[in-house]
């Protein structure tokens, strides 16, 4: 029997690619995210390339209501949830922190903790009744360290990394396992929404390095979920070669 995958923000970047990483591997899966004209797209398109089967659960994570309903309400065959990816997250501005905009605060404080939380909730009851599954957290290098201008963004990738230990430790009594993946720099959306569609500003992100891809990101997590049952990678920093850790990168050109 194919196991079930629930993947948070499915509709871009790591959960896009774990989406399709999970599926050309014959996985079940429940995608969620706002956009659900993109996930029909990508049901579709995984269909077409894998026959894979497809459960759509479109809310906003940040809707605390809706996540416990939409879950609630799935049907009884997908209730039983091997993997969840908690892809969902942003990081909107950088700004210095007596210049920020209060509302890109809370947008990431709503999305990156408090909707991280919801989901995890629900996903983990439905777990524990079974006494199995694994909860992989997207986490960031920005948990690990602070730099300028990362302020709240930081925040609550550090609360991320909190969670998840905190997670590890509650849920070791019915066997679940729980993982933190914290990607370095990545091209994928992320530059694009945390500058506000300045894509030139994004784009600055990345100049001298080669980033990791969304797929780089996705190939990991799949690995992480599928060691034996005894092993559990707790957490897992991944960068790009040129990428040391939050603040120290090599970006000279390449010498032959």
């Amino acid at each position: 029997m194919s196991k079930i995958v629930f993947i948070t923000g499915a509709s871009s970047g790591f959960g896009k690619a774990c989406a399709e990483k999970f599926a050309s591997n014959g996985y079940k899966l429940i995608l969620n995210a706002r956009r659900i004209e993109r996930l029909e797209e990508i049901r579709v398109d995984l269909k077409s390339r894998f026959n894979s089967e497809v459960e759509l659960a479109p809310f906003d994570v940040r809707d605390q209501q809706a996540v416990m309903a939409a879950i609630d309400k799935l049907p009884a065959e997908w209730k039983n949830v091997d993997i969840l990816v908690n892809n969902a997250g942003l990081a909107v501005g950088r700004d210095y922190f007596e210049e920020a905009d209060l509302d890109d605060w809370n947008r990431m404080v709503d999305t990156n903790v408090k909707g991280f939380m919801y989901v995890a909730k629900a996903i983990s009851m439905l777990m524990a009744k079974r006494k199995t599954g694994h909860i992989i957290n997207l986490g960031s290098i920005a948990g690990k360290q602070v730099y300028e201008k990362g302020n709240v963004y930081c925040a609550t990738k550090f609360a991320v990394d909190a969670l998840n230990q905190a997670m590890r430790i509650d849920l070791l009594r019915h066997g679940i396992k729980v993982t933190a993946i914290h990607p370095g720099a990545a091209e994928t959306e992320f530059s694009s929404v945390r500058f506000k569609g300045d894509e030139t500003t994004a784009k600055s992100v990345y100049t001298g390095l080669e980033a990791l891809s969304a797929m780089d990101v996705a190939d990991v997590i799949y690995y992480t979920s599928t060691l034996p049952a005894h092993v559990c990678i707790n957490d897992l920093v991944v960068t790009c070669t040129r990428q040391a850790d939050a603040m120290y990168y090599n970006r000279e050109p390449a010498t032959k």
